[in-house]
């Protein structure tokens, strides 16, 4: 490896650090705490986003399912297609997008918006649709990516993990959610053994 090289990846390391940090110096307490309280309640919870913030758009679900919240991943080109029939009104859609005008989910935008779903929108850009017609607006702010070229979803991606991963924890707190309760959905893996002990 080039020396070079490994001074980039050292610095990628720092970036993405100072990005998680720096969620809590300029988290939205309001939006937040509303955000929480939607989700701890609500019927149904869909997350959508594309690329890198579909991908973590999906592992929220995943953890909203392992606190017992009814919860599962859209990929835009399913909601489109007949997929946001599962979307019904007061439920929540959590989206994620740092430009918030990703074409991909103008249209979902849309349809949240006439089924009276409750729209949880992931953003930096307080100008852009997705934000115009949010219910609920949780900003995202990067000072940098992590690569040369500050393209990469690298500290937008650890940074949306992070509050995605403060709700969760806020949301477990909000439902009481128990030990026992994981212990029953999570058999298997190391987890699971050490849980059914």
């Amino acid at each position: 490896m080039k020396e070079q090289s490994l001074k980039m990846a050292m610095e990628s390391l720092k970036i993405e650090s100072r990005a998680i940090a720096d969620v809590a110096e300029y988290l939205d307490a309001e939006a937040f705490e509303k955000a929480v309280d939607v989700l701890s309640s609500c019927k149904k919870v869909i997350t959508c986003g594309s690329g890198n913030s579909g991908i973590a758009a999906k592992k929220f679900a995943h953890c909203l399912c392992c606190i017992e919240r009814d919860a599962f991943f859209m990929p835009p080109a399913e909601a489109v297609h007949g997929g946001l029939g599962g979307l019904k009104k007061e439920d929540a859609m959590v989206m994620v997008s740092r430009g918030g005008k990703t074409a991909e989910l103008l249209p979902i935008i849309d349809v949240c918006n006439k089924k009276g779903a409750i729209l949880i929108a992931i953003t930096e850009n307080m100008d852009s649709p997705l934000a115009k017609n949010a219910d609920i607006i949780v900003p995202l702010k990067i000072k940098k990516e992590s690569d040369k070229y500050n393209v990469m979803a690298t500290a937008s991606f650890v940074a949306t993990i992070g509050i995605f991963d403060a709700m969760l924890v806020a949301i477990m707190e909000e439902t009481d959610y128990k030990l026992e309760q994981f212990s029953l959905i999570h058999p298997g893996g190391a987890v699971g053994d050490l849980l059914n002990k």
